[in-house]
């Protein structure tokens, strides 16, 4: 086990890194913030959203908890996608769940975890929403892959619904919204071919109406 100690000995040597590569770089991220993208991830601590990406800190905005949900009383989740579009600008949302994601798991299973059993609801709303098609396939662990990435495109769509986004594509501003799912065993993104670009893709029973 790392020691607390240790992480402080871990952080000078990778700012001395970086700084040696860079040597403006921290001073550049000093003075401002500008991603392009928020990333909307599970708090996994094998999901890494810059690491995974190839990108430097300042260059993606970050969302993550347990099985990357987006519910429309989290007002965590709402302020953060409400600064990373009105306040940050910016054009893409990301909503990257992974394979072997352990909330979507124990959210299959019903197995009582706690306190989080009340947030995995959620999933078991997916589950309970696609439970024919879940039901086609051939054993538990394919179920609950595929779960994985349903679990991702209600997420993408929970986005597309909440007054924020919704907003922005009245304005015509660009804004797009993605289902990505992540393997942990290659280190690969997958993209699920959901996009959602305007307001036109929201279900009619959460668009809202103006005028």
């Amino acid at each position: 086990m790392v020691e607390i100690d240790e992480l402080f000995r871990r952080n000078r040597a990778w700012a001395d890194e970086i700084c040696a590569q860079d040597p403006e770089f921290f001073s550049r991220l000093e003075r401002q913030q500008r991603p392009e993208y928020l990333w909307i991830g599970c708090s996994d601590s094998r999901v890494p959203a810059n690491q995974i990406v190839g990108m430097m800190p300042g260059e993606v905005f970050v969302h993550r908890n347990v099985a990357n949900v987006i519910s429309h009383g989290d007002l965590n989740a709402l302020s953060v996608l409400q600064f990373a579009i009105d306040v940050l600008q910016i054009r893409h949302v990301i909503v990257c769940g992974h394979y072997g994601c352990g909330g979507v798991q124990a959210a299959y299973e019903g197995r009582p975890l706690g306190l989080v059993d009340n947030w995995l609801r959620h999933i078991q709303d997916v589950r309970r929403l696609h439970q024919a098609e879940l039901a086609e396939l051939p054993d538990e662990p394919s179920r609950i892959a595929r779960l994985c990435e349903l679990n991702v495109i209600e997420q993408v769509y929970n986005v597309a619904c909440t007054s924020t986004v919704q907003e922005a594509w009245r304005g015509d501003r660009p804004l797009s919204i993605h289902a990505w799912i992540y393997a942990v065993k290659d280190g690969l993104l997958r993209d699920l071919k959901v996009t959602l670009d305007n307001r036109s893709q929201v279900p009619a029973t959460h668009r809202m109406r103006h005028g």
